[in-house]
Order: structure tokens, then sequence, then C-alpha cells
């Protein structure tokens, strides 16, 4: 089992739109960055945990717990042009874009950044990193033990 922090904006996916989407479960739509991808891609693990994390917005931080429920699959939104996700080098054939399901676990306080940047056990969470702008990134068991145990 492996951890992860998915960053997402609140107006488009929040916490609480993931608690009432039917079967509380919501795809992961719009990620446009190869190495997020290739998270989705190769690494995520149907029942692996999920920070939900809030971000581009007042006060970003851990909103919620969650838990990926599918196994990567192209994401849709690359190949309508009615989406801000469009990618017109996409095809059906050979898609560029993937998404996993989220299933959502529990809401949680929200924990905001600078919480998380004044516990020790956290210092090298990549969320935490100069100019770190990926939307999904590991998070070692230690790291979500400390978060879960601690602050959620």
């Amino acid at each position: 089992m492996r951890y992860w922090l998915m960053k997402s904006e609140p107006d488009e996916a929040s916490i609480d739109h993931l608690a009432h989407a039917a079967k509380k479960t919501l795809p992961w739509t719009g990620v446009r960055n190869y190495q997020a991808r290739n998270f989705m891609r190769d690494a995520m693990q149907v029942g692996d945990g999920v920070l939900f994390y809030h971000s581009s917005c007042p006060q970003p931080g851990i909103a919620g717990i969650a838990e990926v429920s599918s196994s990567a699959y192209p994401d849709p939104t690359q190949f309508d042009p009615k989406s801000p996700y469009f990618d017109p080098k996409s095809t059906q054939e050979t898609p560029r874009w993937l998404l996993v399901d989220v299933h959502f676990v529990k809401k949680t306080p929200l924990v905001p950044l600078a919480t998380l940047r004044e516990h020790k056990e956290l210092a090298d969470m990549q969320v935490l990193a100069k100019g770190n702008r990926l939307s999904i990134t590991p998070v070692t068991e230690a790291q979500w033990r400390f978060i879960t145990e601690h602050l959620v």
C-alpha cells in the first residue's frame, strides 16, 4: 500500500463534492503534468491512501482522507473540445492523459500548510518543498501515520 497527497481546487472538486458524489467517488480529471500522470499510471493501486488537499484557495491544506478506487484509465476531458482540459494531440487510440477514481473516506478538520510546516516529522514532504507545484505527490508511510494519528 502506498500513500498520496492529491491537490484539488475546492471550487472544482472539494472534499464535500467527494462526500456527496454518487457512490462517494469521483474521477480525478484534469491532471496535465507528466510526472503526476505517471504516478497514477505506474504507482497508484486500488486501496492506496489519499490525503485530499484543497489548493489555490484562501486556506490551503488537508481537508480529508480518501482512497484510490480504480486503476488508471484515459481521462475523457482530454477528448472534449469544450473542456478546459482538452488536448488536441490526444486521440482515443493514443491517449496522453490518465486518471484514477478517488473514493471518500472521511472529512477532517482542515490541516493548513502552515501546520504541516510546524512538524519536523513532515519536513521532507514534497508538498512543503519550495517551488513544488505537482498536484499529486507521494507521502511516506511515516508521514501518513503522523498526519492521520496526530493532525486529523
